[in-house]
């Protein structure tokens, strides 16, 4: 578990971005070179109970599971952000048992190795923003002209907005579900917001 400490060279998607012509933009900084607006607004927008769980949100699971069993042509996902870290840094992309297996094992050892604040600082420089563009600095960079540690509120929402599809949802020029959705962003930002392990975790 090198990684608790070294940032991941790359990544199989970024790898995959690469060679497939759509570029590779990131640029890793560490966890107080990132906004705590940032750091909420992923939170908000994809794992609402990250600092509660330990790397699975089995009710969430439940539901998707259900979803997808009465619409087995629209799946619908529930993975925390260390469930999507560990798939991030360690795997590849697909739906097979054998994946998802490594995907628990992995999980399950960077809860207990790495701790949320680190897990919450490769998910910000590793997951795709965008079309090529990886993690919180490349996305403020190309989005805003501007580092990570400086998104505002709003920005930050718009960014965290377009993670269900960053190839689909355009933070520049701006979609209107992105603009829509950085509006309950910014929402479910301020419900999160004062409790005390958001707060710690996000360095306020």
């Amino acid at each position: 578990m090198i990684l608790r400490w070294v940032d991941p060279p790359f990544t199989i998607t970024q790898l995959a971005s690469w060679v497939s012509g759509s570029g590779l933009k990131r640029d890793y900084v560490s966890s107080d070179d990132i906004s705590p607006n940032a750091k909420l607004a992923v939170i908000a927008s994809e794992d609402q109970l990250f600092t509660d769980h330990e790397g699975f949100d089995w009710q969430s699971i439940k539901k998707a599971m259900a979803y997808n069993k009465r619409k087995p042509n629209r799946i619908r996902g529930a993975s925390t952000i260390s469930q999507q870290v560990a798939k991030n840094v360690f795997l590849w992309q697909g739906r097979s048992w054998f994946r998802k297996g490594l995907e628990v094992y992995f999980t399950f050892m960077i809860e207990v190795f790495w701790g949320k604040e680190r897990i919450l600082e490769v998910y910000l420089n590793t997951i795709e923003m965008g079309d090529g563009i990886f993690g919180i600095e490349a996305a403020s960079e190309t989005y805003f002209n501007k580092h990570a540690k400086n998104l505002t509120r709003s920005e930050a929402a718009m960014i965290a907005a377009c993670l269900p599809n960053p190839k689909r949802y355009k933070v520049k020029p701006l979609s209107r579900y992105v603009a829509n959705r950085s509006q309950w962003v910014m929402q479910q930002m301020s419900f999160l917001e004062p409790d005390p392990d958001i707060q710690n975790i996000i360095g306020k």
